[in-house]
């Protein structure tokens, strides 16, 4: 009987135990080490992005790079409602208020919708962009590359140059992911906003078990973010704190296995658009990703009337474990009274997309025998 075919899992497959075991021949295993400096630069070269900040999660990243904005209590920020709920936890955690903007067909923010909604649910008097009905002031937009795609940042950034608003880029997927084109021609996810953040859970294209980095081009940000992540300590010596910060560095022995997996990151690259390739030669059409970019083709998405139908179909017939998209944000209860805009993109996707197996250690056979498997699965739901 074959194995079964799971949805994304670390692929472990170079220098990951060495250094883990250097890192813990040092002692160093926390906190502190030069695994975590290391690992920080090779994120850094990677993305060309002048400073990065290893952090405990991507959510971290996130949260760090809103306070280091200057993102606080009072304020709002426009986040998409098709994504995972880690996007916009972190604007709740610095007190603001996110207002839910709808997706486009990459799955990523609408960006016309943005625009619409900066004009006519909010005034602009210059310098501050008021959200009308609740006169907070809209300092930020959170941006998120879903499953590797890029969002249009070309537009977004315009509508943030013009409202004066910093932007978050969620890369938390799209480590990798560049533009080939247009403003931003050979820059990476990440890199286009004020901060940017990436994660390393372990369905990740990279992973250190867990753990995330923000990367910043501008060094003031990127110093704020390190100095609050590391509980916000003016004084090693004497343990003087000047602020509130947070236990969010990424350790010594994350960092070692993060720094082997780097090592692999574009051979990774290359197998997953290998079998995304493959897949649509075996007659099973994904969903594109942007035109004028290299994704990194973290996740590979499969539309179908019958979503619920197909996923069980292949788990128990198959042994395929898939996945459906996320649960839209604005309509889950800790959000429920959240302004949004118009959403009538993303409730069609939800309803139909169907994530299938795409980990980097994932044999063209694996691909064929899901691929025929999905194509068993008739028009009607039946076999």
């Amino acid at each position: 009987m074959r194995e079964p075919i799971p949805l994304s899992v670390p692929n472990i497959c170079g220098n990951e135990v060495v250094y883990a075991e250097q890192a813990i021949g040092s002692g160093w295993v926390s906190t502190a080490g030069s695994f975590v400096s290391d690992f920080e630069a090779a994120v850094s070269h990677y993305c060309n992005a002048r400073s990065a900040v290893a952090c405990q999660s991507g959510t971290a990243a996130l949260h760090l790079g809103l306070l280091a904005a200057g993102v606080g209590r009072g304020q709002a920020v426009f986040v998409p409602t098709l994504t995972f709920i880690a996007a916009v936890n972190p604007v709740r955690y610095v007190d603001a208020m996110p207002i839910f903007i709808d997706c486009d067909d990459t799955l990523c923010m609408d960006t016309e919708k943005l625009a619409s909604y900066c004009e006519e649910e909010c005034v602009f008097d210059g310098d501050r962009l008021t959200h009308i009905a609740t006169g907070a002031q809209v300092t930020a937009v959170v941006v998120v590359h879903v499953f590797g795609n890029l969002a249009d940042m070309d537009r977004l950034v315009g509508l943030a140059e013009k409202y004066h608003l910093s932007v978050i880029e969620d890369a938390t997927e799209a480590l990798g992911s560049r533009w080939e084109s247009g403003r931003f021609a050979g820059r990476f996810a990440g890199t286009v906003g004020t901060v940017g953040a990436f994660s390393f859970n372990g369905n990740k294209i990279i992973t250190t078990g867990g753990g995330g980095m923000l990367v910043s081009n501008d060094e003031g940000v990127a110093a704020r973010a390190r100095y609050l992540s590391q509980q916000a300590k003016d004084d090693s010596l004497y343990f003087i704190h000047n602020e509130v910060g947070f236990n969010y560095r990424m350790t010594n022995l994350q960092a070692a296995v993060g720094l082997a997996q780097m090592e692999k990151l574009d051979l990774f690259i290359r197998t997953k658009e290998r079998n995304y390739q493959r897949y649509q030669q075996d007659g099973v059409e994904l969903l594109p990703f942007r035109e004028g970019i290299r994704p990194n083709y973290w996740f590979y998405s499969y539309l179908t009337p019958y979503r619920d139908e197909l996923m069980e179909y292949l788990s128990v017939t198959h042994a395929i474990q898939t996945r459906p998209i996320w649960h839209l944000i604005h309509s889950l209860r800790p959000y429920a009274t959240a302004p949004h805009g118009v959403i009538d993109c993303a409730p069609n996707y939800v309803a139909q997309v169907v994530n299938l197996p795409c980990s980097t250690d994932l044999s063209e056979g694996d691909v064929d025998a899901v691929a025929a498997a999905v194509l068993a699965f008739s028009e009607d739901g039946s076999v």
